[in-house]
Formats: C-alpha cells, sequence, structure tokens
C-alpha cells in the first residue's frame, strides 16, 4: 500500500459505513422494504470501487459484485453485505497497520516520490487502533 491507497482506503470505508448506519436504521423499521433504486445506484457504484480497490482476498464473497437492478433487494439484504464489507475492509486494515508506541497505530506503506521513508523503505501514516483488537 501506498498513501494513496490509504486515502482511497479510508473514503470507501467511510462510505460503506455511512450508508450501512443508514439503511441499517430503514432495515430495523421495514427490513422487507425494497431498496429505491436511485440509492441502489450509488450503492452499486460504492461496492464496484470497493471490489476494484480490495485484494481478492479480501472479497467478503466470491461472483458477488454488485446487486442486480432488476431484482431489487430488501433493506436488510444491503444491509448485510455492506457489514461484510466493512469487516473485510477493517482485516485489511488491520493487516496494513502497527503499533509503534503504546496505543500509537500507524499504516505502514511504501514510500513514494519525494517522501522519505525508513531504511527499508516504509512510510507510517497515524491511523487508530483496528477494531478487531478493541476491548
Amino acid at each position: 500500500m501506498n498513501r494513496k491507497d490509504v486515502d482511497k482506503f479510508e473514503k470507501l470505508s467511510g462510505q460503506l459505513q455511512s450508508i450501512y448506519e443508514e439503511l441499517s436504521v430503514l432495515s430495523k423499521k421495514s427490513p422487507n422494504d425494497a431498496v429505491n433504486k436511485f440509492k441502489l445506484k450509488f450503492i452499486n457504484q460504492l461496492l464496484n470501487d470497493s471490489n476494484g480497490f480490495i485484494e481478492e482476498k479480501y472479497r467478503p464473497f466470491k461472483g458477488f459484485s454488485e446487486f442486480d437492478t432488476d431484482d431489487v433487494p430488501y433493506n436488510s439484504d444491503v444491509v448485510f453485505i455492506l457489514s461484510q464489507y466493512l469487516q473485510c475492509f477493517e482485516k485489511m486494515r488491520a493487516d496494513n497497520v502497527k503499533e509503534q508506541l503504546k496505543n500509537a497505530w500507524y499504516w505502514v506503506v511504501d514510500a513514494e516520490g519525494n517522501e522519505i521513508g525508513d531504511e527499508s523503505g516504509k512510510i507510517y501514516i497515524k491511523t487508530t487502533r483496528p477494531k478487531r483488537l478493541r476491548e
């Protein structure tokens, strides 16, 4: 990973989280209501962007890329899929960060351009502790 990958990761995971939270509320009220086509278009775009970004080993389901717009999914279906993507994004993040000092977590990425890295050519970008390690 490099700095641009970290930026893209944070953008995509933030968007996934936002849509997940919004649809979770709808799903609790009406789990079997269909997602409207306007929202589904953006959800599919985000899923395709996510699939293009994360490595194959982090993809939650082989063969799944987006929802069928002719067979509109229910709110609960979309929440289910988005939660799996969020978990896979978190696994990818956990695999690419490390603790430097007590409770100081950093992305470990390749230096590029005029960035000066450590002896192995890596730079460190401050982040938060991985969720899977939180208590």
